[in-house]
């Protein structure tokens, strides 16, 4: 009797503990953004250099492009609107095929920075 109450409790904790799983829906669903995400009035100083500081300027700014950025300088708007105007930039924050997957060795960008920046060169990547 003791062994078929193990045997039958057994599964039972089994489900229990499978069910305790825990997902962080912003890292299932990145393309769901619940936050308002302003890509209408996007601008050069006000959307996209934060965005670029933050997740690109380590490895593509003034002091590392040469050494660790393959010589893409995101941090001088030449450099900047020459990635944009070529698609390499879009491409890579996108991981489209094709291209270099960026930032390179870490996540993904969220779903609103990278909104941004393709607005932002939709837009014809204006020095604003």
């Amino acid at each position: 009797m003791k062994r078929v109450l193990q045997l039958a409790v057994f599964p039972l904790l089994t489900c229990i503990a499978a069910s305790c799983y825990y997902d962080n829906e912003e890292k299932l669903y990145p393309e769901i953004d619940g936050n308002n995400c302003d890509t209408l009035n996007i601008t050069l100083s006000a959307g996209v250099q934060p965005v670029l500081a933050s997740r690109c300027y380590s490895c593509h700014g003034n002091n590392t492009a040469a050494s660790f950025g393959g010589g893409i300088n995101l941090e001088t708007y030449s450099g900047l609107k020459a990635t944009a105007d070529n698609g390499k930039l879009e491409g890579a924050i996108k991981h489209l095929s094709g291209y270099s997957p960026m930032p390179q060795g870490a996540s993904k960008m969220d779903y609103c920075s990278i909104n941004k920046i393709v607005a932002w060169i939709n837009k014809g990547a204006p020095n604003d």
